[in-house]
């Protein structure tokens, strides 16, 4: 299986400069992939494209040579930096969760998720509780690529290393693609097997 993004051009509209241009990259599952540049070089809006969340003005996204489906949950799942923009602020934690799929108490034990958390609202958690939930949310939808867009830069050091250290290891239970979207330099060589510079224009 793999995860392809093919001759991708992409703009917001007619009027604006293109953010990606001629950008090809496939990642196959399993594969430990980081995304680095410093702001500015389109690594969100490849993030986002790849997970489907935005179309390409021309080009393709392939998950094994075919469209990435529009019903269901996604085989491919995006993590976003600020978890506050991707849970629905009237909903419940636990149902948040339950979103996609059921809640495994190893998960919550892994990540550090007190029960008690799950009867409350985002308001009541802090951006890091939230980030946890997020991440165990995508974990638990059985994607078989995870896209994780700056997931730990607003985190302690702490956090960082325990959201990691989970995601690698299921990650290596399930053979999941991981695709790390970062400008940490020193993130990127240690979680990924291979890194991308977009800066230097190098995706292969």
């Amino acid at each position: 299986m793999s995860l392809e993004a093919k001759k991708i051009y992409f703009r917001y509209d007619k009027k604006s400069p293109w953010v990606l241009e001629n950008r090809s990259l496939t990642v196959s599952k399993g594969e430990h992939l980081a995304l680095f540049a410093p702001s500015g070089y389109g690594k969100t809006t490849l993030a986002m494209l790849l997970a489907g969340y935005l179309q390409p003005t021309q080009g393709e996204i392939l998950l094994d040579g075919k469209p990435l489906p529009t019903k269901g949950v996604c085989p491919v799942q995006l993590i976003y930096q600020h978890p506050e923009k991707a849970i629905n602020p009237r909903w419940r934690l636990r149902r948040v969760l339950e979103e996609s799929g059921q809640i495994r108490e190893d998960m919550l034990e892994a990540f550090g998720i007190e029960r008690a958390w799950l009867d409350r609202f985002p308001r009541e958690l802090s951006g890091g509780e939230l980030q946890r939930f997020c991440v165990a949310r995508a974990l638990l939808s059985g994607a078989d690529y995870l896209i994780c867009d700056e997931i730990s830069t607003m985190l302690d050091v702490i956090t960082q290393a325990q959201i990691w250290n989970v995601v690698l290891e299921e990650a290596e239970k399930r053979n999941m693609g991981i695709i790390a979207v970062t400008h940490n330099r020193h993130l990127a060589q240690r979680i990924a097997t291979r890194v991308v510079d977009l800066s230097d224009n190098n995706l292969a």
